[in-house]
């Protein structure tokens, strides 16, 4: 068979149904009452009693697409009357079918209530996005909906059902209340398809399962019904994109809805959206002294501090590295320098968190990612990050969009780009692992030779080499003394290799 009929690429019902077409055309493109009559023929030899054996019409919606639950034996079955009874190849179509179907069912599981989840124990600082997004949110705007962006673990969701819960306390004191979980940066598994968000929400409402139309634009068409004059507060967390929301905004006046998502929902015209930032450095330690205790930061305020600005002030690492400090009372404040510090806050849920917006990616943007590692943590420009990956300009300005638009790095007022320092320490982990160090060697001889001095281009060669415990040339050894003593030891222990 060619290679077109691969049905192992298909990832979704309608991408199977599109290789069964191309499959129904190789075989000559028989017509729907021949398919049919092949079908009765087989199931006939097989025993099968005749009142299973399909009508015409329903071979045919075999071929249709837009299918949420289609009969997979009779998938196989017209499989079979397009190939015959050769088994190696109905079994290829049997196993790219179960996959499809068990995506299909993992994104029709959704997490949806008619009621909030309870925020955090711990809300520290936030006063003015929480401001600002009750002013966007008021209910004197009409048709009101405000998306929260922001990198992975920088407390987006908290911050939501925080400015929920203000406004149940509000004007939506006794409005229908409507949460669902998008799973659109969940780690494994689809994000959640939204016909079986909008199913269970129409459950919610009160509707029969009887009256709940198939088609995705009716129950759209119906969940908006039911909403008007209701003044509905629906939260939508992690979003995956603008497609997935628009059939679940309500879009009817008095409603509100509050979105959640780690990417750049630029798609959705007439959204506001609220970019999410890390923590105020006090509210960093006000975090720190609220999950690890007051008696535990007491000591030293200002090694405090240093830890919170090493985390880059998110949230998510804070929040685990205040636990580690509770749990761990014979650790001083000065053994949370930055080699352990930053394992730890990766370990507890960063890594897992960054490692999941980053599977998202494309390729190139994914390499891209990697590659940064090689710069110190400072501002960069598309002209450096074509250099890292040997592409032209236009070509890395595009990737660093992606990785923007994913909040994986952000751009600065000066136009250029800048990553976190725990999106920093992973890529640092990762491009070891994923760049044989041929690739890495090539990619920093680019990096030199864009405009740096031969002592700037030696200094920063060696500090990458040496952070990425790959093996630095011996002539430039005597660079070891710009680094500090730890990296020092690190040197050395590469070059008595």
């Amino acid at each position: 068979m060619p290679q077109v009929l691969d049905p192992v690429k298909a990832r979704t019902i309608d991408e199977f149904i599109a290789e069964l077409r191309l499959l129904k055309a190789w075989a000559g493109n028989p017509s729907i009452t021949e398919i049919t009559r092949r079908i009765h023929r087989d199931w006939q030899r097989s025993g099968r009693p005749r009142g299973e054996w399909p009508a015409r019409s329903t071979v045919g919606n075999c071929f249709q697409l837009g299918r949420r639950r289609p009969n997979s034996d009779l998938l196989l079955a017209v499989v079979q009357a397009l190939v015959g009874a050769d088994e190696a190849i109905i079994s290829v179509w049997r196993q790219s079918l179960r996959a499809v179907l068990g995506e299909a069912e993992a994104a029709a599981r959704v997490s949806a209530y008619d009621r909030l989840p309870a925020g955090l124990s711990v809300f520290v600082g936030r006063a003015d996005p929480v401001a600002r997004a009750e002013v966007l949110l008021a209910c004197d705007r009409g048709m009101t909906a405000l998306a929260l962006e922001g990198m992975p673990g920088v407390g987006k969701t908290s911050l939501a059902l925080h400015i929920a819960h203000r406004l149940l306390a509000g004007e939506h004191t006794d409005a229908p209340v409507l949460f669902a979980n998008l799973r659109g940066s969940a780690p494994q598994g689809p994000s959640a398809d939204p016909a079986a968000v909008l199913e269970t929400f129409l459950r919610l409402l009160g509707t029969t399962g009887d009256r709940i139309p198939y088609d995705l634009d009716a129950r759209a068409a119906l969940y908006r019904q039911l909403l008007t004059g209701t003044g509905a507060l629906i939260v939508l967390d992690d979003a995956a994109d603008a497609d997935q929301l628009r059939p679940l905004l309500p879009g009817v006046r008095g409603c509100c809805t509050v979105i959640t998502s780690r990417r750049a929902l630029t798609g959705l015209d007439g959204t506001p959206r609220l970019s999410v930032q890390p923590l105020a450095p006090d509210d960093s330690v006000e975090l720190l002294r609220a999950t690890a205790g007051a008696e535990r930061i007491a000591p030293d305020i200002q090694a405090v501090h240093r830890i919170a600005d090493l985390l880059g002030h998110l949230p998510l690492a804070l929040s685990a590295i205040g636990r580690h400090m509770r749990d761990h009372p014979s650790w001083a404040l000065s053994d949370y320098y930055r080699e352990p510090l930053i394992t730890l806050a990766l370990e507890d849920g960063v890594r897992t968190a960054l490692s999941a917006s980053d599977a998202r990616l494309p390729e190139s943007a994914r390499r891209l990612l990697r590659l940064l590692a090689l710069q110190p943590l400072q501002e960069i420009d598309a002209a450096t990050a074509a250099a890292l990956l040997g592409e032209l300009p236009a070509a890395a300005d595009h990737h660093l969009a992606t990785l923007t638009a994913a909040h994986l790095i952000e751009r600065t007022a000066a136009g250029g780009f800048r990553l976190h320092a725990l999106v920093h320490a992973y890529a640092e982990e990762r491009i070891c692992i994923d760049e044989p160090a041929t690739r890495i060697r090539q990619a920093l001889s680019r990096l030199l030779e864009h405009g740096r001095s031969r002592d700037a281009a030696v200094r920063l060669e060696t500090r990458a080499l040496r952070t990425l415990r790959l093996p630095i040339p011996r002539q430039h050894a005597e660079a070891a003394e710009e680094t500090g003593p730890l990296q020092q030891l690190h040197a050395g222990r590469v070059l008595a290799a």
